[in-house]
């Protein structure tokens, strides 16, 4: 069939095979030409709860093509059918076990929900499988927490909750533009209710994170010096109304609660627990939050002609060679580079002075005519739509694909 992206509402309901194994194919040779014969320390066993896109996709890839490990991914996906396509990731993690097949590296990925206790069981049992395969210690050396899902059921009470995206407090309303129109449009949210702060963060904060380096631990697979990782964001102030202050914010204050609460866990030990904070980039769903996409096609703009700019899988190597496993840091955790707060910072090139005093000046100054040259929006909207397999360099969308195929 041929397939074509499917946008309702600046959402794509659809991907496409050899878009995203494409892409995935690119990471994995940067991966090697970037990170490989870096680093007094690397690992060998990787766990990644929420392995298919993003950062926990360029994770996987980093720690399996970077520095050979052997990996064990979790996420959970849609498959294809012989008439409609899979999600993304599902693509994604296909690409990811042949290209490792292909190199020889242990990889196994698990399909299914990573906040319950099955799945934690069941990954015990492949990571103890994965090590014998591999002919390694089933020691687990790094554990990424990644995942990006909008509900979560308790894995104790049975409760199904829901995540949101509001600010706290009184109702935003922003300018920003409309990622498949090039426009502008004015987009905002009411403000969350006590039940739907506290719904967002019980399914993106740092309790499950928790739960799983305990169960991990209990279950004798976590190397005595493992190192674990999770990823927020945090933004310039224009954007704290509907993200740092609001339900987000509230859910990552969490996760940095929980990375204490793991280092408190594990004191004594060489065990280490930190909370990344990357840098703002495109993901599947940031073209529905207010005033992200302006903000970013003006952000990607600035850093582009400075030379900055990064997508998730430059920001990964840069996590793993420069702070995780550097030089410093690779007998130490000690020696990880962190903030006054104890977080790795990676938007450390987004917060530049230069960089936010040129992106608010862009902000302010912008016009709708203006868009296609003041701003990077065909960039948003090419990121946006390479995240679905689409917009790719090389790919042939006239060409009949099989859903059920990457080639």
């Amino acid at each position: 069939m041929i397939i074509k992206p499917m946008v309702r509402n600046n959402i794509c309901i659809n991907s496409h095979p050899a878009g995203c194994a494409a892409v995935v194919r690119r990471q994995i040779e940067y991966a090697k030409k970037n990170l490989a014969g870096t680093g007094t320390k690397k690992p060998a066993l990787v766990l990644v709860i929420g392995c298919s896109t993003g950062y926990g996709l360029a994770s996987r890839i980093c720690a399996a093509f970077g520095y050979g490990a052997a990996t064990v991914g979790i996420s959970f996906e849609k498959p294809a059918s012989a008439s409609k396509p899979g999600t993304p990731g599902w693509y994604n993690n296909l690409t990811f076990d042949a290209e490792a097949a292909k190199a020889g590296i242990v990889s196994k990925t698990l399909d299914g929900d990573a906040f319950s206790d099955a799945m934690k069981e069941s990954a015990v049992r492949t990571v103890k499988e994965s090590a014998a395969g591999a002919g390694i210690s089933p020691q687990i050396d790094l554990v990424i927490y990644s995942l990006a899902s909008p509900v979560r059921t308790d894995p104790k009470t049975g409760v199904m909750y829901k995540s949101v995206i509001k600010p706290v407090g009184n109702a935003y309303s922003g300018k920003t533009i409309d990622m498949m129109t090039g426009k502008f449009i004015t987009a905002g949210a009411e403000g969350a209710t006590e039940e739907e702060i506290a719904n967002t963060v019980k399914v993106m904060g740092g309790e499950d994170w928790e739960l799983w380096m305990d169960a991990l631990a209990a279950s004798g697979v976590l190397s005595p010096s493992a190192r674990t990782v999770a990823y927020t964001y945090i933004g310039p102030e224009l954007s704290w109304a509907i993200y740092k202050n609001g339900t987000i914010g509230r859910a990552k204050e969490d996760l940095e609660r929980a990375s204490r609460s793991i280092n408190s866990r594990f004191a004594g030990s060489d065990r280490r627990a930190w909370v990344s904070v990357n840098k703002a980039l495109v993901t599947r769903a940031s073209a529905v939050i207010p005033i992200i996409p302006f903000y970013v096609s003006c952000l990607f703009k600035v850093m582009k002609e400075k030379g900055l700019h990064e997508g998730c899988i430059e920001q990964i190597v840069r996590l793993y060679r420069d702070r995780l496993y550097s030089a410093e840091a690779g007998a130490d955790p000690s020696g990880v580079p962190v903030d006054g707060e104890g977080r790795i910072r990676l938007d450390d090139l987004e917060m530049r002075e230069d960089v936010q005093r040129e992106t608010l000046a862009r902000m302010n100054s912008v016009t709708e005519d203006a868009i296609p040259t003041g701003t990077d929006a065909a960039g948003f909207r090419h990121d946006f739509l390479e995240a679905h397999g689409f917009d790719v360099e090389g790919v042939d969308y006239e060409k009949d694909a099989d859903p059920l195929r990457i080639n």
